[in-house]
């Protein structure tokens, strides 16, 4: 235990401890905690789906029909009818033959990589990959190897150097979740198909969000089920809901469903969620006003944040990163920014390199033009507060008008 004790202990006085913010309400823009209202800034449902009233009333009736749990893992028992039409619309939804459902991304990720990585086999990752991707590629049979972000002649070096690999796949995120870019999937897919690799895409920031009716990265991009034969989305996101899914060809979703562990060796996803997805997909195709105001909502921040000289990385996405550079900055920062009344998350090491904390900003189109002035008048304010310590902090012009 003096093992466990002492690691907490160094995260602790590094300012790297993670602790629960615990809600008392819906995930929505604003949130109570602990008898407090606050802004938030923080939550993964960017087109303000999570509690739409076509969403709960699908879920509601879900569990009237189905009960809440599935009872049993897929292949035995917990696979109902709303499991096989909700895949059946998300293949289509992304212009895939099968789609496969997944309790969460993580074991999708973790499922799909280590059931087509042979003994041997070459998994190639991007360097800023989410944490399930990374964790996928080490529990695999094959050998993992990350690639500097973003940087194609680094991938196709570490491919003439495993030509000899019995298998070569490619894993990237389509959207960055940390730095909010896209990766080059156009590039990504002609280096795969030169190298003889596949190509997986992990869409769970891109899809809802981007592409014709919000049907991805992959799709803005371009690209066939041919030229990325592995995608993987999640539901948590812009759906508003839970679980994932991996789509592709019908040879690709047999095989997962027989030798994907994450998949077989666990219980179902409830009917009910299914049931609620499918109602919130049907919103996220017919909505598009959806994606064009949270569009609205990216322009007016990114805008507004250069006037402030605030270091903001370059998104066209839902997730604005605000480069705070230290653990201790960015806690500070948002220890400010709460005091103001609005939430938004110190993003540290682990979770991104030493050096480059910062404060990750998510949009949601339900946050209103009064919502975003308020967050980005916090901001001004706190840019201040830190130049006033002596902080090495961008430089703002005090007193400008925010207004988008």
């Amino acid at each position: 235990m003096s093992r466990l004790q002492s690691s907490l202990a160094q995260r602790r006085e590094q300012q790297l401890l993670r602790t629960h913010l615990v809600r008392a309400n819906a995930d929505q823009v604003t949130m109570s905690v602990d008898g407090e209202e606050l802004l938030g800034f923080c939550s993964n449902d960017y087109l303000g789906l999570a509690n739409h009233p076509d969403v709960i009333a699908a879920l509601q009736k879900g569990a009237r029909d189905y009960g809440v749990g599935s009872g049993a893992s897929h292949l035995i028992t917990g696979h109902c009818r709303v499991h096989d039409q909700l895949s059946e619309e998300l293949a289509a939804f992304t212009g895939r033959e099968k789609a496969l459902l997944f309790c969460s991304g993580y074991m999708a990720n973790v499922g799909v990589i280590n059931a087509l990585t042979e003994p041997g086999g070459l998994v190639l990752q991007d360097a800023l990959n989410h944490a399930s991707l990374l964790d996928g590629g080490w529990l695999s049979r094959g050998r993992s190897i990350r690639y500097a972000h973003s940087d194609t002649d680094s991938l196709e070096l570490e491919l003439r150097q495993a030509a000899a690999a019995p298998s070569r796949l490619i894993v990237t995120d389509g959207v960055f979740s940390m730095d909010g870019d896209r990766a080059p999937l156009a590039l990504l897919a002609d280096i795969a198909d030169e190298h003889r690799a596949a190509l997986m895409v992990d869409d769970a920031h891109g899809l809802g969000v981007l592409g014709k009716n919000g049907s991805g990265t992959v799709s803005a991009a371009g690209l066939s089920q041919a030229q990325v034969p592995i995608l993987i989305g999640t539901l948590g996101k812009a759906f508003g809901t839970a679980g994932a899914f991996v789509a592709g060809d019908a040879v690709l979703i047999d095989y997962l469903a027989q030798f994907s562990r994450t998949y077989v060796f666990t219980t179902a996803m409830p009917p009910a969620l299914a049931e609620a997805t499918r109602a919130s997909l049907k919103l996220v195709v017919g909505e598009q006003w959806r994606r064009e105001r949270l569009q609205q909502l990216i322009s007016g921040f990114r805008r507004v944040a250069a006037e402030l000289g605030l270091v903001v990385l370059p998104s066209d996405t839902p997730v604005q990163a605000v480069m705070m550079g230290s653990a201790e900055q960015a806690v500070r920062a948002s220890q400010l920014l709460r005091a103001h009344g609005v939430q938004v998350s110190a993003i540290r090491p682990p979770t991104v390199p030493q050096g480059q904390s910062r404060l990750r900003i998510t949009l949601s189109a339900a946050h209103s033009d009064e919502q975003l002035d308020r967050l980005l008048h916090a901001l001004e304010s706190v840019q201040r507060n830190l130049l006033s310590m002596d902080q090495p902090v961008a430089m703002a012009q005090a007193g400008r008008e925010v207004r988008i």
